[in-house]
């Protein structure tokens, strides 16, 4: 065997092994000392390297500059709790301390908080974003809620993407970004990539990078992991927009928390990372998704980004808010669908044909009746063009005849899903909302606050 100086040596941040083990990277900030946790079979223990006989595994340098300048946070050690659902009074008593948000919003904000620290079992997460204008806490909650997460580090629109895409490929941890409204095009082009990306597995982002010897040398980066992010606005691209979950923050909401964070905010922090630490140790070997807690109410996306979430809570009573905050996020979905323009067009034309689909339907007839209808709302003039343009767009098929544009027969289970789909007629998004308004006067409180 080789002895200890003639053993590569292999940089270890976190690793599931094949044998069951986990290894995680932790940081004494008090000792400025890194060092690795191995656990397996329930039973942890920390070392200062890990000789496996083929290499010498070492945690990151305490002095790497992320660890130094706390942009990157880590656990010190594994301490044991007594229960998930304990754990997760004690994170919900310490935002409750420092940020102010509507129940369901916390009980969102824990499942996502849980989640982070087994991740990597799930193939498909969802985002976490806050979202409001300037002094309504956004920050704040950003900080205080990431200082819990699993290896999370801290980003500000002020920041490169360069970095980023680095950073996560070599931490993967969760990405807590503040400011993620950008001004300039390609930085905003930038951040989309890796939140267009970030959300599934397999889908790495591709970057050339230039060797010493000056040849172009292509590199996959992974950036696949959990992300919050604090932002004003909402994204233009609605397929990337359905990937978060938003709480919106409030003016007004700020009332008995501290005006500034305390030190102690800190130091409960890395204790309740400490305990998801063991979490992570104990759970990440046996967590799956849960296929059976999707909801028949939600959409399929809905459902793809809510069953991580569901299958990390311990029971049903822990799963409702979470739920009911899904219901009413859909519902705002499908409300803003309908007032779209996409949405418009499908109630005029549901309106002309009066559910007889099989009846040909001339371009004009919807161009002059949207514009009867909602042509005051628009700065730009109604055309057949335009209108047939947003009808192709949904996938509905038109054909000429005789020199008049008309809408293909035969198209009313196409034209039955669209109407479903943006909250025209019978549709899901009203079946939401009369579920969350029974769920609003089952458990007497209101899911304002996550939309």
């Amino acid at each position: 065997m080789d002895s200890k100086s003639d053993l590569k040596r292999i940089v270890v941040i976190s690793s599931v092994e094949a044998d069951g083990s986990i290894i995680e990277t932790v940081y004494r900030p008090d000792l400025k000392q890194t060092a690795l946790v191995v656990a397996r079979e329930g039973v942890a223990r920390i070392v200062a390297e890990m000789n496996d006989g083929h290499a010498l595994r070492v945690p990151v340098r305490p002095t790497n500059n992320l660890i130094r300048h706390q942009a990157l946070l880590f656990a010190s050690q594994p301490v044991e709790y007594l229960d998930v659902r304990l754990l997760l009074a004690e994170m919900s008593a310490y935002i409750r301390r420092y940020v102010s948000l509507s129940e369901d919003a916390i009980a969102v904000a824990l499942a996502y908080v849980l989640l982070s620290w087994v991740y990597d079992a799930f193939n498909e997460l969802p985002y976490l974003r806050f979202r409001g204008d300037y002094g309504t806490g956004k920050s704040r909650a950003l900080l205080v809620i990431g200082s819990l997460c699993y290896k999370a580090f801290f980003a500000s629109g002020a920041s490169t993407v360069s970095p980023i895409f680095h950073i996560l490929d070599s931490f993967n941890g969760t990405l807590v970004f503040d400011e993620a409204d950008f001004r300039f095009t390609d930085e905003k082009a930038e951040l989309v990539k890796i939140l267009n990306n970030g959300n599934a597995k397999g889908f790495p982002v591709l970057r050339t990078q230039v060797t010493p010897k000056k040849e172009f040398n292509p590199r996959a980066f992974s950036i696949y992991g959990p992300k919050i992010v604090a932002m004003r606005r909402s994204y233009e691209d609605p397929a990337l927009e359905s990937r978060f979950l938003t709480i919106e923050m409030e003016p007004g909401r700020s009332a008995g928390t501290p005006l500034n964070l305390p030190d102690e905010q800190k130091e409960e922090a890395l204790e309740l990372r400490n305990m998801l630490l063991m979490y992570r140790l104990r759970k990440r070997l046996s967590v799956k998704l849960d296929p059976t807690l999707a909801d028949a109410r939600l959409e399929p996306r809905m459902n793809q980004i809510l069953l991580p979430l569901l299958s990390v809570l311990p029971d049903d009573m822990t799963r409702e808010p979470v739920r009911a905050s899904a219901l009413a996020l859909q519902h705002k979905v499908i409300s803003d669908r309908e007032t779209s323009t996409d949405g418009q067009v499908l109630s005029i034309v549901g309106d002309l044909l009066s559910g007889e689909q099989d009846q040909p339907l001339p371009l004009k007839d919807v161009t002059e009746s949207f514009t009867a209808k909602f042509g005051s709302d628009y700065d730009r003039p109604i055309t057949t063009r335009w209108i047939g343009s947003v009808l192709r767009r949904l996938g509905i098929l038109l054909y000429k005849t005789n020199g008049i544009i008309t809408l293909a027969g035969g198209q009313d289970a196409r034209l039955a899903a669209l109407r479903t789909r943006y909250g025209i007629g019978d549709s899901l998004g009203k079946n939401c909302e009369e579920r969350v308004l029974q769920g609003d006067r089952e458990k007497g409180s209101s899911t304002k606050g996550i939309q």
